[in-house]
């Protein structure tokens, strides 16, 4: 079958490739391959910039021509680089033998033999891989997790007045407001984003196995860890890992997915928080016309993109697992276990972005049932118990949770009458009396958070 969105294996290549498309700039084969002509351009600018010997005369007038290699690097050229590789059999050997055609086109046969000067395969793709991870989070990620938060202080603005009763152990508590449950998670997400913001983006870049072995032996008298940190921190914007083995260390990369995998547990925390309110008829849904929500039952509409959100979490989370655990584990100075595995970064995070857009969408289709609400706070008088005795405990009160105790249990339907009888019971002063009976479950919701 020919490839495309009906017969690909993968529903992130299949069904959901339009929610995830732009990814393809940054995890795919070809934005592999482009990211690794951008390093091999920028570490041969590099060495012209030292200058090695050889490069001295290289005219510095063909950089930006140079950078024109990967800046307008085409889907042909990607092909191109695999046609080659087909013969070579090594990927990032064919990428080197692409440039080095482009450099028989520029005529600059001479200077070729300083692409891929003194370098492994992994200067190449430790330096790739993390560029590319790093621009996804920034240019895809962050922008449709801040859409996210926008919509949840929109909502929290929105229902910040709105009380609700609240539910510990699936039982009714005091009553909280519902756009302080939304600030919860947006304090909970806004703190894990600080956190990822945090993670410096490591990359490799020493030779074979760390020591910068070649480059020392033809060029002793040249600082190569000063020029290694200088190529990875200045032209990469990558923080370079001192000592290393052939590979990178990959902890890093743990962390990040770990910060990642965090905000996806919060954000499948809010969608099952969602779910529930709307089995409880706290929400009805946005109906669109033409829509179905089953074959067989005309009248349901299921809350159907939190449960899509949830389940792509869940593999977006057991990926970032499998990285997380198996990157930093490696054989001696290293073995190929990690190069079939970060081709599969992209994988978690598109599932990610699915997930968030499907969150948002369930979040733009609520619509606050107001009566419902309200009902349940009615039909819940017991919670204002907490507040008659604390308020009892402050005028010392003799034994008071206890006497609430046993008008709660004994009890069976707590009313705004029956609060409003054992009120009048009390043996306090008129004023006190008053306090109390001013208190209900739509009232006591407790501080304002901003």
């Amino acid at each position: 079958m020919k490839l495309n969105a009906l017969s690909a294996i993968s529903p992130v290549d299949g069904r959901y490739r339009n929610k995830v498309d732009a990814l393809g700039g940054y995890f795919s084969e070809y934005a592999l391959i482009k990211y690794r002509v951008l390093v091999e351009i920028e570490y041969f600018i590099s060495l012209c910039e030292i200058p090695l010997p050889q490069l001295a005369n290289f005219d510095q007038n063909l950089f930006e021509d140079l950078r024109n290699i990967y800046r307008e690097f085409s889907e042909e050229d990607a092909q191109r680089a695999k046609d080659i590789e087909a013969v070579t059999n090594h990927d990032v050997k064919a990428v080197e033998y692409f440039i080095k055609e482009k450099f028989d086109a520029m005529n600059l046969q001479e200077f070729k033999e300083f692409i891929h000067f003194g370098l492994t395969s992994q200067d190449i793709n430790n330096t790739s891989v993390p560029a590319s991870l790093r621009d996804a989070i920034y240019d895809i990620y962050y922008p449709i997790l801040e859409e996210l938060m926008s919509k949840l202080n929109e909502l929290a603005d929105s229902w910040e007045e709105i009380p609700m009763l609240a539910r510990t152990h699936g039982q009714p508590a005091s009553p909280t407001r519902l756009g302080k449950e939304i600030r919860v998670f947006i304090e909970r997400i806004q703190v894990q984003i600080d956190q990822l913001k945090g993670i410096p983006c490591y990359a490799k870049f020493g030779g074979a196995t760390g020591n910068f072995n070649a480059h020392h032996v033809a060029y002793p008298e040249i600082d190569w860890v000063e020029f290694g940190n200088k190529f990875c921190n200045e032209k990469l914007k990558l923080e370079r890992s001192q000592i290393t083995t052939q590979i990178a260390h990959y902890d890093n990369y743990g962390a990040i997915f770990d910060g990642l995998k965090r905000i996806n547990t919060i954000i499948l925390d809010l969608n099952r928080d969602m779910w529930t309110y709307i089995s409880m008829d706290y929400f009805k849904q946005k109906i669109k016309k033409g829509e179905v929500g089953s074959s067989a039952m005309p009248h349901k509409v299921n809350p159907i993109d939190f449960e899509n959100s949830e389940g792509n979490i869940g593999i977006a989370n057991a990926v970032f697992e499998h990285l997380t655990n198996k990157l930093p584990v490696s054989r001696l100075q290293r073995d190929l276990t990690d190069s079939t595995v970060l081709r599969n970064i992209g994988v978690p995070i598109a599932h990610t972005i699915i997930s968030m857009k499907s969150t948002l969408k369930g979040l733009t289709k609520l619509l606050l049932n107001t009566d419902a609400l309200n009902d349940d706070l009615e039909a819940n008088w017991a919670v204002v118990a907490e507040a008659i005795q604390t308020i009892l405990r402050r005028e010392n009160y003799p034994n008071p949770y206890e006497a609430l105790k046993e008008l709660t249990r004994t009890n069976s339907k707590i009313t705004q009458e029956s609060i409003a009888e054992f009120v009048e019971t009390l043996d306090v002063n008129d004023s006190v009396k008053t306090e109390l009976r001013q208190i209900t479950p739509q009232n006591y919701t407790g501080v304002k958070f901003e």
